[in-house]
């Protein structure tokens, strides 16, 4: 009898006949009996995975085809593969596409009809950016995310898995002390002596240009934070000027230009810098004098410094505030040779370093901030108000905090801080102690869902109304539920169909859902790690700052846009318009975009479509100094087909860069040496083919036509033998196969609503959730909506004895 061994199997899980036209929906395939289908098994299948021979530990000849239910786990991994057409391996008699459906609406007939199964959450820790945004909605208070807390560990792709979210004393150190700062910022306790905060700008960020759209028109540079002013009272903005890469020379001082200080876009300060105008001590002295090569080349340090001066001391209200400093744009030009960039630091154009806020001095109290008139929604008169008005803020703060009503069980514990702090001091600090310790209670840190009473173990049961709001609320914002959500949940209103249909559409039109695109899609599609890829500057040196932060924001922008506009989940392959800057422009080579402001293009070049032309997934999936098939086709499996591919042996060789003679190889000659090897041509025959589509974009997703002086190879072929050419071959054959690529995103979508990784059981659902949204056209309202609805989402197993 033929056996093949685990290796091969292995080696043509890739989707080999997936890509092929789907069958009409008025196709009448083969009767779907037992009988039938274990002839089709028997024929295709039994030959590698019997008792004797179980290839991949699997024996299907003892199993019963007409008991499908009594062994989920392993049908389900059956259909997955059937389903993607990975079985029978590549050179084995493989059924027609009629005996595959066929056999695949069998086996999810007989698997839909099972006992539904929704899992069981865990006690789940808020992550960084949950804490963060619970923190903001509950006390109107914006803070630093990762100047409080750690980053989390992450599982199944993300960082909202109840599983990996582990507490060890040293994290529940930061939560106190977190809990500390965030109470006091919050009704402005500040103890008035002056403080300080350093911002400083990217060292390889242009500033020829508007960095942000914080700043004022006819600016260009520097940057625009936005900074929490802890009391009214005056405040000290210091401004230091960009040096050269060692450090030693303040860059652009030959020729003067206008530096200006901006609070909330109203002018604050203006400053001459450089040029004979330049004063090396206060703007108050105004000296003139003529730079020489001495001045031009002064130390950025010390009283003397030719910056010292760029500093303003001006009143500022309580609260944020956006701070902007930047040089006013000239644009007239020189009469005189054009100098290169890098022929003399004092010859370009000067930068800002860093802006240093310090303060409060002279100060006035907390004034009025969006926190204290979140939280004092009453000021006692007398002293037998105090009590009622504390009973009234803290109540109110903890029902919104802990998720559910205040009952008067709660008040005694909830008080206690207050009247300690009182006791000490004045009405606010008691409120303030009272804060600080709702935001250590394990009713907000964690989610808790509780069995309800005298249910049985392992009994499936609907979670209440109160869990479902919380569940529905850091599913689409990953925060705490508003007040219009509780009061539905505690009248037992929001499972309603009508209502909570209504309440997911309200919520997905919040700001606050801008969350599915920063924490889902910023997980799923790898957007985070824009932010810390480091490009090899001496094989691209036009990568700056600046691009970085455009390629991630385009494809943010672009995925916000189908959630916004509510389009079709396929749309995020073959949209032929994208979200672009004058730099991001300029790197793709699109003509007429100008300045920093991203606006809405139509894309004219088809391999720029969908996300498989998005500079910031190309970044992500590349290497420092080259491009990565690997990589990049694994991202494919992955991310958009649902079939990721097995961990890479052991001891993989580094790739042949040159021949013996010298000559440098292309990406695809040094993948083909790789090949030769077995236990490497195993996984690659799934992924290559994928990755040297998108050869034509290189490793920070620029477009190009030639690499080590030969033309780029981009055509590939799949298992099956069918052939494709570059980005576009391959969209077309991953939009021949959209219901793989829905399926998958709705299984990504359901792991991060439910925040714990999906088993075999919750197929099931991921298939009623695709089939349901088959009628929309698969819109991302239907698949959230289908989420909220589904059984994991909306029911609970208790725990086993």
């Amino acid at each position: 009898m033929l056996r093949i061994t685990f290796y091969c199997v292995i080696t043509t899980l890739f989707v080999a006949s997936s890509f092929q036209v789907a069958i009409p929906q008025s196709f009448n395939p083969l009767p779907s009996h037992p009988s039938t289908q274990r002839l089709v098994l028997d024929r295709y299948c039994i030959v590698c995975h019997n008792e004797q021979a179980p290839t991949a530990g699997l024996a299907l000849d003892t199993m019963d085809i007409g008991q499908i239910g009594e062994k989920s786990p392993v049908w389900e991994k059956v259909l997955r593969k059937l389903r993607s057409r990975a079985m029978p391996p590549s050179g084995m008699p493989r059924p027609d596409e009629a005996t595959y459906y066929s056999f695949i609406s069998y086996l999810e007939s007989e698997l839909d009809s099972s006992e539904p199964n929704p899992g069981r959450t865990v006690l789940h820790r808020l992550n960084r950016a949950e804490y963060t945004n619970a923190v903001r909605d509950l006390l109107s208070l914006e803070i630093d995310e990762s100047s409080f807390l750690p980053a989390d560990d992450s599982g199944y792709g993300f960082d909202n898995i109840g599983d990996v979210l582990s507490v060890s004393p040293m994290l529940m150190e930061r939560y106190m002390s977190a809990a500390r700062r965030i109470s006091r910022l919050a009704v402005g306790n500040h103890n008035g002596r002056p403080d300080s905060k350093t911002y400083t700008v990217p060292r390889f960020l242009g500033q020829d240009d508007r960095t942000s759209d914080n700043l004022s028109f006819g600016l260009r540079g520097g940057i625009a934070i936005r900074h929490l002013f802890p009391l009214d009272g005056d405040y000290l903005i210091k401004a230091r000027l960009k040096t050269s890469y060692d450090g030693s020379k303040i860059l652009g001082l030959a020729e003067q230009h206008q530096l200006y200080i901006h609070l909330d876009r109203l002018e604050a300060a203006q400053f001459p810098v450089g040029g004979a105008g330049m004063n090396s001590y206060s703007l108050a002295i105004q000296h003139l004098f003529p730079l020489d090569d001495d001045t031009l080349s002064a130390s950025p340090t010390g009283e003397n410094s030719p910056d010292t001066y760029l500093e303003v001391r001006i009143p500022v209200s309580s609260g944020p505030h956006v701070v902007g400093i930047s040089f006013l744009k000239e644009t007239r030009v020189h009469e005189q040779m054009l100098q290169p960039t890098f022929a003399s630091v004092e010859r370009q154009e000067p930068g800002l370093g860093n802006i240093t806020i310090s303060g409060p001095y002279n100060a006035r109290g907390p004034g009025d901030t969006p926190s204290r008139k979140k939280i004092f929604t009453c000021f006692p008169t007398t002293s037998q108000d105090e009590e009622p008005c504390a009973q009234k803020i803290i109540s109110a703060l903890a029902g919104h905090a802990y998720r559910r009503p205040i009952t008067d069980n709660d008040l005694p514990s909830l008080l206690a801080p207050y009247y300690i702090g009182r006791s000490e001091g004045r009405f606010e600090e008691g409120i303030e102690l009272a804060i600080q310790r709702i935001l250590v209670s394990p009713e907000f840190l964690f989610r808790i869902e509780k069995d309800p009473e005298n249910v049985a173990p392992g009994t499936t049961y609907p979670i209440s109304n109160l869990e479902l709001a919380s569940r529905l609320s850091f599913f689409l914002w990953s925060s705490i539920p508003d007040k219009l959500l509780l009061d539905l949940a505690a009248k037992d209103q929001l499972k309603s169909p009508s209502i909570l249909e209504g309440q997911v559409r309200r919520m997905l039109a919040d700001p606050r859902s801008e969350s599915l695109v920063t924490n889902f899609a910023g997980q799923w599609l790898y957007l985070r790690n824009v932010a810390t890829v480091l490009p090899d500057l001496g094989e691209f040196p036009e990568f700056d700052e600046n691009l970085r932060e455009a390629l991630q924001r385009e494809t943010e922008l672009f995925f916000e846009s189908m959630l916004r506009e509510d389009r079709s989940v396929v749309d995020l392959l073959d949209s032929n318009y994208t979200f672009l800057n004058e730099r991001l422009a300029r790197h793709y080579g699109i003509k007429n975009v100008y300045g920093n402001h991203f606006r809405r293009v139509t894309l004219a070049q088809d391999e720029r479509k969908g996300l498989l032309g998005k500079g910031s997934i190309l970044t992500a999936t590349s290497y420092a100094n080259r491009t990565s098939p690997v990589l990049r086709g694994k991202w494919v499996l992955d991310n958009i087909l649902g079939a990721p591919p097995p961990p890479p042996p052991p001891n993989v060789p580094e790739l042949q860069e040159a021949t013996q003679d010298g000559k440098t190889l292309t990406m695809r000659e040094r993948m083909e040496e790789h090949r030769v090897n077995p236990a490497c041509a195993s996984c690659h025959a799934r992924m290559d083919p994928l990755g040297f589509a998108l050869e034509n974009f290189d490793a920070i997703g620029g477009w190009r036509t030639h690499e080590a002086g030969s033309p780029i190879d981009s055509s590939g072929a799949l298992p099956n033998g069918t052939q494709f050419e570059g980005a576009p071959g391959l969209r077309k054959i991953l939009l021949e196969r959209r219901e793989e690529f829905v399926m998958n995103v709705t299984e990504k979508l359901l792991t991060y609503a439910l925040g714990r990784g999906t088993e075999y059981y919750d197929a099931v659902a991921v298939r009623s959730i695709v089939r349901e949204a088959t009628s929309s056209d698969y819109r991302w309202s239907s698949l959230i909506l289908g989420i909220v609805n589904s059984t994991p989402f909306q029911m609970r197993r208790s725990a086993q004895p």
